[in-house]
């Protein structure tokens, strides 16, 4: 029987069986198995309205309610604090739309936010240009990557080895179907002379920070770039990567005002020199003035197949991020500049009085004696999975079990939102192994 949702009418369907030649429906899926075209579903009985909502309650109100935990876990998404403003700015209607903003004549309140972000992502990175915002903080970097493959007319890609594995994967699913080929490149060491470009992340996947000036010239030496990997709210503190000659820096926007969310959605920030503008992926808005003098907004370089020459393309990421990105443009216009740094410094205090206070606890020690942001690997006396296991009964969500990476060793993270009686909590719960 038709679907009573579809608007094709009984003539209709007519019409388009004899356009293509056959009968009935029967006919047009003969081709298809009879076991699977009448495929019988152990499907549950068909439920009201009022049924499902009730359902549908009763499972949600299994999952754990995030507010009721104290979170250690960190590793690329983060919890940070948001300020009730965001929520109200990207809830209103002209913005809450997962509709990508193509005329300016009827968007213009959409591209001058996007217009802001890009502005504000400038002056976070102390870079020169900024897209529009990608998907995440991986797929900003493998374009990064294969951005500098076009610009050095090279194929080979250095990756540090303290990246974000899931960074590394994505970066390596992205490049291999372009033919360009990765590497794993210890910074202590140099890079091959044919490499594109070297990736390194500031503060590392370990926690650490990177001698970053060191990395920048031993990449320029080879005629490389340097792509610089970043945590946003570091660079409250830390200096940002257009200072010490990153030629691509790439970061999550998700630290800023986009809760975690079980993983997504994300935000990739992705910024640039200015001498690379028309090799950067995705699309950029700039403002203008009308036949009558008035300021204007307009998508100025959108670098994707469905506008250009296939072969001219640089991304084919077309989602639009607008709503991610206005939360992070919200975010900073908040918190200020001042705001930020203040934010930063409780990060970094915050994560140094836990490590102090973990580092003194009997089987335990900082698995690396280097400077860090929020996060430090500890080595336990005990299976991270074990104690996790423990912390979680306690109410903690502890660290990152990364043993497979460093002996025994768990990757904790501390944000503003960790209060000192929850350090000193976790701090408990780990002195019982």
């Amino acid at each position: 029987m038709p679907s009573p949702y579809l608007p094709n009418t009984d003539a209709d369907r007519r019409t388009m069986l004899r356009e293509v030649g056959v009968g009935s429906i029967e006919e047009l899926f003969q081709d298809i198995p009879e076991e699977v075209r009448h495929a019988q579903f152990k499907l549950p009985r068909p439920l009201s309205e009022v049924e499902l909502k009730k359902e549908l309650s009763q499972l949600a109100g299994r999952n754990a309610s995030l507010d009721n935990y104290a979170c250690f876990l960190g590793a690329g998404s983060y919890r940070h604090f948001i300020p009730s403003t965001v929520e109200h700015v990207i809830g209103r209607s002209e913005f809450y739309t997962a509709y990508t903003p193509y005329q300016a004549e009827v968007s213009q309140g959409t591209l001058q936010a996007t217009y802001e972000y890009q502005s504000l992502a400038c002056q976070l990175t102390g870079m020169e240009v900024s897209n529009a915002g990608m998907y995440d903080c991986s797929t900003a970097a493998a374009e990064a990557a294969i951005m500098a493959c076009m610009i050095t007319r090279r194929g080979k890609i250095a990756v540090s080895s303290t990246v974000n594995p899931a960074h590394r994967d994505v970066i390596k699913t992205y490049v291999q179907a372009r033919g360009f080929s990765i590497e794993t490149a210890e910074l202590n060491s140099g890079i091959s002379s044919d490499s594109a470009c070297l990736v390194v992340q500031h503060p590392n996947f370990l926690g650490y920070l990177e001698e970053v000036e060191a990395c920048v010239q031993k990449a320029h030496d080879g005629g490389a770039l340097l792509i610089a990997i970043v945590d946003p709210i570091s660079l409250g503190m830390l200096k940002p990567p257009g200072q010490y000659g990153a030629d691509i820096a790439v970061a999550d926007g998700q630290a800023l005002g986009n809760p975690m969310s079980f993983g997504g959605p994300g935000l990739g920030i992705f910024a640039c020199r200015r001498e690379y503008l028309r090799q950067m992926p995705g699309r950029i808005v700039g403002k203008t003035v009308d036949v009558a003098g008035k300021p204007g907004y307009v998508m100025t370089l959108v670098t994707r197949e469905q506008y250009i020459r296939r072969e001219r393309a640089t991304s084919n990421i077309c989602t639009s991020e607008a709503l991610m990105a206005l939360a992070a443009a919200v975010y900073l216009a908040a918190l200020g500049k001042t705001g930020l740094r203040h934010v930063a410094e409780l990060c970094y205090h915050k994560a140094h009085y836990a490590a102090e206070r973990v580092a003194k606890l009997n089987g335990y020690s900082l698995a690396f004696s280097k400077p860090f942001f929020n996060e430090f690997a500890v080595r336990c006396p005990a299976a991270p999975s074990r104690i996790s296991h423990a912390l979680f009964n306690e109410g903690i969500i502890g660290g990152l079990d990364i043993s497979h990476m460093t002996d025994n060793a768990m990757l904790l993270c501390v944000t503003e939102m960790n209060t000192k009686q929850e350090i000193d909590k976790l701090v408990e719960i780990l002195g019982r192994f």
